[in-house]
This record gives C-alpha cells, sequence and structure tokens, in this order.
C-alpha cells in the first residue's frame, strides 16, 4: 500500500495555473554606494564625532513576518505539490466586483509548513442566464502532515462537479428552486468527501487525517438575480457588511448533520464575506467583545472595526495590494491561515 508521499493519484497541485501571486515592488538599487561619496567624505562623518561622547547603538528592528518565514521542505520529485505563501484574487463581473487572498500564518511560517487553507474562484459559462461564479475556501487540518493536500483536493474537486452542473444550479438559483438546491449540493458534498475517504483509504491514512473544512459561495451570472447560495461542512464563515455593521449569517447545522446551506439575498452596498476559520475567529471574537475604551464609531473591537471600517466607508472596493494587506493584519493571539473571498455587491 503506498504512503502519502508516494501516491499516483492526480492531486491539486497549487494554485500557480489559476491565481496570481503577489510580487512585492521592483524595489531600487540602494545597496550601491554613490560616486560622490568618497573615501575622504566617509573619513571626515567617522572622526566629527565628539571625543568621549557615547555613541548610540542602534536596535535592529525585528524582521516582518514573511522575512522570518522558513520554506517548507520541498521533494525533487514533487515540486508541483510546493504550496505558495500567499494567493492574490480579484475581479469584476455583473453585479459583483471580488477580492480574494490566501495568506499562510504564522504557525505555519516559522515551523516551515505549508499553507494549509486552499482558495478556488471560478466562473463557469458564459452567458448571464447560465453563468455561475464559484468561492470556495478550505481548511486542512493543521495537525497533520497532509491536510493541505486534502483541502486543495476538495477544493478542486467541488469545483469541477459544480462547472459541470452550472447551467442547471444557475437556473435553480434564479427560480428559487431551493430545496432542490439543498438537496443537490448536499449530495454533490457528499460525493466529494466520499473520493476523499477513499483516498485515505488508499494511502493507508485515518480518513480523519485527510480532510478539510469546506465553505462555497454560489453567485449567479445574471445581474437581475440577487439570491447567493452557501454551503459546506466544518468550521469557517460567512458575514455580511451591511452601512458599517456585521452580520454573522453562517449557515447553522440541522441538528448533528455537518452539511451546512443558506440562501441569501444580497442588496446593492451589501459586502459578503466567505472565509476560514483563521479569518472567521478573530472577526467574531471582534464582534463579540465591543470596542476598545476610548474608541468611537462601530460597537465592534480591534479586527472587526477596522475590517468594518476599511471595506465599508470606501467610495470602492479596495485594491489587491490593500485588500491583502486588511487580510494579512492579525492580532498575535490569531497565528493561524486565513483565506477570504469578499464579494462587493452593487
Amino acid at each position: 500500500m503506498s504512503s502519502p508521499g508516494e501516491e499516483q493519484t492526480p492531486q491539486v497541485t497549487d494554485e500557480d495555473g489559476w491565481w496570481g501571486q503577489l510580487y512585492d515592488g521592483a524595489g531600487t538599487d540602494t545597496g550601491r554606494t554613490r560616486r560622490a561619496d568618497t573615501l575622504d567624505d566617509r573619513f571626515r562623518s567617522a572622526t566629527s564625532v565628539t571625543r568621549g561622547a557615547a555613541v548610540p547603538q542602534s536596535v535592529p528592528e525585528p524582521p516582518p513576518a514573511t522575512e522570518r518565514a522558513q520554506l517548507p521542505e520541498a521533494d525533487p520529485e514533487r515540486l508541483a505539490d510546493l504550496v505558495p505563501d500567499t494567493v492574490l484574487d480579484g475581479a469584476t463581473y455583473g453585479a459583483v466586483t471580488l477580492r480574494a487572498a490566501s495568506v499562510r500564518g504564522e504557525e505555519h511560517r516559522t515551523a516551515g509548513r505549508p499553507r494549509g487553507d486552499a482558495l478556488l474562484t471560478a466562473r463557469f459559462g458564459d452567458r448571464p442566464d447560465t453563468g455561475l461564479l464559484l468561492f470556495t475556501v478550505a481548511t486542512g487540518d493543521a495537525g497533520t502532515p497532509f491536510g493541505h493536500r486534502a483541502a486543495r483536493e476538495v477544493c478542486r474537486t467541488l469545483g469541477a462537479a459544480v462547472g459541470r452542473s452550472h447551467a442547471r444550479l444557475a437556473e435553480d438559483i434564479r427560480g428559487e428552486r431551493r430545496g432542490a438546491l439543498l438537496s443537490g449540493l448536499q449530495r454533490l458534498t457528499d460525493r466529494v468527501y466520499g473520493r476523499l475517504r477513499a483516498q485515505a483509504e488508499a494511502f493507508g491514512v485515518a480518513p480523519e487525517r485527510y480532510s478539510a473544512g469546506l465553505r462555497c459561495l454560489l453567485v449567479p451570472a445574471d445581474p437581475r438575480c440577487r439570491t447567493r447560495i452557501c454551503f459546506g461542512v466544518g468550521e469557517g464563515g460567512l458575514f455580511r457588511l451591511c452601512d458599517g455593521t456585521w452580520d454573522d449569517i453562517d449557515p447553522a447545522r440541522a441538528g448533528d448533520a455537518p452539511f451546512r446551506f443558506r440562501a441569501v439575498e444580497a442588496l446593492p452596498g451589501d459586502v459578503l464575506v466567505l472565509c476560514s476559520p483563521g479569518f472567521a475567529a478573530p472577526l467574531r471574537d471582534g464582534m463579540e467583545s465591543g470596542p476598545a475604551p476610548g474608541v468611537t464609531g462601530a460597537g465592534y473591537g480591534g479586527f472587526a472595526r477596522e475590517r468594518a471600517e476599511e471595506w465599508s466607508e470606501a467610495a470602492s472596493p479596495p485594491g489587491l495590494a490593500p485588500f491583502l494587506t486588511q487580510v494579512g493584519a492579525r492580532p498575535e493571539q490569531w497565528p493561524g491561515d486565513r483565506t477570504v473571498a469578499a464579494v462587493w455587491e452593487r
């Protein structure tokens, strides 16, 4: 029986083929000594300090998190399995503008482990009446060495299934056939997780060690349809931001059933935020804790208040680079991966 490191089943590799990666700016050539800075100039500068005076000692600033990060160990035979530290995506289509980012957390960066979250954004179909936008966020178990692969596999497999059925799904959403959507998406999700369990068995791995939480959002391309469908399994979150106010609209579980489903009516000006637990947890914490002492404005603390101000008060959605900075800002007590797909409604 093969091990996960030896499996031959095609796996999701990385997001390079789908999503643009952020590259920090072009930089400047500051390391070269200017010609005017001659040896005599440097000598005069060095000897201009008053004799006997204490020379201040500069304390180096700690490097940014990205500079402290360690790359995960690579297998030369499986380089396609490498996961980038950060992915970023954005687009405008019909009545919505998308910003999406997935960022490796501090605990994974310092330990040299790959990002456990996965992100998939896709548009299926080229007609407004049958087109469908899919936003998928998955989170692998950080305690296993296979969680990041399971997260990418569940995104890829579910995305392919939705893409093959996109015309029927778009028709059901536009026709408000929520019963059909609930049963159909639950069957689809069950098949996706059934495939994960079969792969775990083939690898000789316990199913719980090769699994991932999942959140998905379906948005019809038809600008006249304002219904959005959220579904998934496990932890994560779906929030609505309207006029600076957060609303936690994550689908509730029916009893002990793990499958979650909810239909949402989105209005112009709303921002729908689909996210992994690493973003949902500090957002909920800020919503529950209230504002810090002396803070005025929205009735939220720290992280929730800052995101509300940045995403609701601007005249337009943030650009890609500012959005990545906003998603990557993290309180020290939340060091996990963060993945967000935010949809601005017009």
